[in-house]
């Protein structure tokens, strides 16, 4: 009898199991809380489904597609290289802001209404035409472990933003910066308080720029490594107010900068710069390592401050404590004629004009 209830069991168990299989959804899976896209599966519905807080897995596998979020508390998370997103055909993707502006995984707030603690979490975002990773009127942004590669003009990119903690990343082959922090793309006006972003433990090559900060202040970039891109790091400041900088550029490997980069309307051509500031106040650089970056262009040199191309100039900027070596034509550059910069400790060969060394 016993066997005999068993076997009933199992039966009933199997039928049930059949039964249930016949009504599984063709869309993402979810449980509270978490969303799971498989292959076929649309991720910009998961992420419309879900609520402030859920966390939605991409599984491995490549997603045609652009994906914007606009719900605070979100997690999107990857199985990094494996989890590719990259454009869908024309018309074959939810025609959202992200897509028509050529971008690949967006969150957007607007002025009145942040979208705030998202993360962006372990995949590979490439071949956008814009950017990979592109974010407007966010707070405490989480970007970590992305690979965003080949896109038109940046990697992961934000404006308006303020407490992003961008970590760990890798950004290759962009048309412009691998990593780009502005107050703005389309609007003139002083640089904006970013609350502090951090830029930390990136891997940024063969971009035109490793990294942009942009009309920007406060905030922290140390610990990543810049190697052939046309420049490592590049801080633009102008006649606004206030003034870019008060940042610190902190621990940073900038090695063999030499790609060669044409001039643009906004910049003459770009080689072998480790670190460029132009426009920039307060701003810190110390204990970097900045060697080999070679070329014969207005911006070249291990760490060079250059006037702004609107005039402004930098001031009360400390370079210290750096290994500056191997760079040309100097390791030290500063021939701008701003007031209280102060190059101190630095371990280098040649500056110019002489004797910073």
């Amino acid at each position: 009898m016993r066997k005999r209830h068993i076997k009933c069991l199992v039966g009933i168990a199997a039928a049930s199991a059949a039964g249930l299989g016949a009504v599984v959804p063709a869309g993402p899976a979810a449980a509270a809380g978490g969303h799971v896209v498989s292959p076929g599966q649309s991720i910009q519905a998961a992420v419309d489904a879900a609520q402030p807080g859920d966390t939605i897995v991409v599984r491995p596998g490549t997603y045609r597609e652009s994906v914007l979020i606009t719900t605070p508390g979100l997690t999107l998370r990857g199985s990094g290289e494996r989890t590719v997103i990259v454009p869908g055909a024309s018309g074959a993707q939810p025609d959202n802001a992200c897509a028509k502006a050529g971008n690949g995984v967006c969150v957007l707030g607007t002025a009145q209404h942040t979208v705030d603690n998202v993360s962006i979490r372990s995949l590979n975002v490439s071949g956008f035409a814009r950017s990979g990773v592109w974010a407007s009127w966010t707070d405490r942004l989480d970007v970590r472990s992305v690979t965003s590669g080949s896109n038109g003009v940046w990697g992961i990119a934000q404006q308006r933003s303020t407490r992003s903690d961008i970590r760990d990343n890798t950004a290759r082959s962009n048309g412009d910066a691998g990593i780009f922090v502005a107050n703005s793309v389309d609007e003139e006006g002083g640089a904006t308080d970013t609350g502090g972003t951090r830029v930390r433990g990136n891997t940024l090559t063969d971009n035109r720029i490793g990294f942009t900060a942009r009309r920007v202040r406060d905030l922290s970039v140390r610990d990543n490594t810049f190697t052939a891109n046309c420049s490592g790091v590049f801080v633009v400041g102008d006649e606004g107010t206030p003034q870019a900088g008060a940042m610190t550029i902190r621990s940073n490997r900038i090695t063999d900068n030499n790609k060669f980069c044409a001039a643009t309307e906004r910049l003459p051509a770009i080689q072998g710069s480790g670190i460029v500031l132009t426009g920039t106040e307060a701003t810190e650089v110390r204990s970097n390592l900045i060697r080999n970056n070679v070329g014969a262009t207005p911006l070249s040199g291990g760490v060079v401050l250059f006037k702004s191309f609107v005039g402004a100039k930098n001031r009360d900027n400390t370079i210290s404590g750096n290994v500056v070596l191997g760079n040309q034509p100097a390791d030290l550059a500063g021939d701008d004629t701003g007031t209280g910069n102060r190059f101190t400790g630095n371990v280098c060969t040649t500056s110019a004009p002489a004797g910073m060394c």
